[in-house]
């Protein structure tokens, strides 16, 4: 029998996989427990139908990622902290601030976890800083550090 998985089966397919089944494995398993559909023509159009819908919004979500991506390199971010000696920082600049500081003076919101620093940041200075928007879509931030 082939059947259009609903969800991930181990060791049968990934969700929206068309597979073939014994018969039993079908009727007694996968349809009773939800997790498959048998593959008539109508269901395989519907399939069709969502993965391209749902490629097509990957693609909108990408065009957005590049678009922000592009918005962000052109710009610069101030954070403005108290310093000792040196250019020691008090404390240190974590990119939960770098996020707030870039909607504060840009109005672009990015969420903190789209921010990469290996470390906190614990000098002033400059240094720049990735920031990946989607899967393939990164971009570069680049960041001033000043004492107050």
């Amino acid at each position: 029998m082939i059947v259009i998985l609903n969800r991930d089966v181990k060791g049968t397919g990934k969700a929206g996989d068309i597979v073939k089944v014994s018969d039993g494995y079908a009727r007694n398993m996968l349809i009773p427990k939800g997790y498959a559909k048998e593959a008539t023509e109508g269901n395989v159009r519907n399939l069709e139908k969502q993965k391209a819908i749902a490629a097509e919004k990957k693609a909108e979500e990408k065009a957005a990622a590049q678009a922000l991506a592009e918005k962000i390199s052109a710009v610069s971010v101030t954070i403005k902290t108290k310093a000792g000696e040196g250019g020691r920082i008090f404390g240190s600049i974590t990119s939960k601030d770098i996020s707030e500081a870039l909607m504060e003076q840009h109005k672009l919101s990015v969420d903190k976890k789209k921010i990469q620093l290996d470390n906190p940041v614990k000098q002033t200075g400059e240094l720049s800083v990735d920031v990946k928007l989607y899967p393939e879509v990164t971009s570069k931030l680049k960041i001033t550090v000043v004492a107050e």
